[in-house]
């Protein structure tokens, strides 16, 4: 099972957007795909139409309980996607985490137990604490989101200074399969120059797909559907399908890595 964390520790840059459409279009063609709310504010798991009254156990009992994957998943609307949720009780387990033993290794651990699926989406909460950090020392690869403003690119250097710094006490074999450019508006010359940037510094390693901004990305969560469900046809959907295909196209190369 290949594990790809999505993180990015500036909020409302896409992060659970991009995992919950990213996810529902690798089922889509065909992958056995799980996808873990790692956020306590549980928003992947609404947006993929669970509610809360019917999580009943959660990305916490993994992490706090050691649970096992199989006793936490849920089936989703999607056929190939299943998701482990989130709820409020996550927000505690940073502090209670702490004095455990190998508290960054709880998610590895998990999920080196689990191989009933391809591949894993873990979608992080907006901050740099064990939450994240448990991410990523339990993934294979990291797939940033970078929405096309000034401050994200101040955001992107303290992320890759974070990487760097897991790659050296606790995951050496973490990469980045790709930076994904979201809220992406041609209409404003900054969102071009932001881009450009970010392409000069990065170079392949940034998507060509870009995620635009889209009233029906927007409004799907509302509705507990992935916008590639809610509408296929509009044209935030028809982008997380072109990075889709971007994504299978680099995960041979990170399989063989692994």
């Amino acid at each position: 099972m290949i594990r790809v964390a999505i993180a990015n520790q500036k909020g409302g840059v896409g992060k659970t957007t991009t995992a919950i459409n990213i996810a529902t279009a690798m089922a889509a063609t065909g992958w056995k795909t799980l996808l873990i709310d790692l956020d306590p504010q549980g928003n992947a798991s609404t947006g993929i139409g669970i509610a809360a009254a019917d999580r009943l156990r959660s990305s916490y009992d993994l992490l706090v309980d050691e649970a096992t994957v199989a006793e936490c998943v849920m089936p989703t609307a999607i056929p190939g996607l299943d998701i482990l949720p989130a709820t409020v009780d996550l927000s505690g387990a940073e502090v209670e985490l702490v004095a455990v033993e190998n508290r960054t290794d709880r998610l590895r651990n998990a999920l080196a137990r689990e191989n009933g699926y391809d591949i894993a989406f873990i979608d992080c909460p907006p901050s740099l604490g064990l939450l994240t950090l448990n991410a990523l020392t339990a993934a294979d690869t990291l797939l940033v989101p970078l929405q096309c403003e000034f401050f994200a690119l101040e955001g992107l250097s303290q992320l890759l200074q974070t990487v760097e710094r897991v790659q050296q006490r606790f995951n050496p074999d973490l990469g980045i399969i790709g930076v994904a450019l979201t809220m992406f508006d041609r209409r404003n010359r900054l969102t071009d120059q932001v881009a450009d940037d970010v392409r000069s510094c990065l170079g392949g390693l940034v998507f060509d797909s870009t995620i635009p901004r889209n009233v029906r990305l927007s409004e799907a969560p509302s509705h507990g559907l992935p916008a590639l469900v809610y509408d296929h046809a509009c044209a935030g959907s028809r982008a997380y399908m072109a990075l889709a295909r971007e994504l299978i196209a680099r995960l041979p190369e990170q399989r063989k890595a692994a």
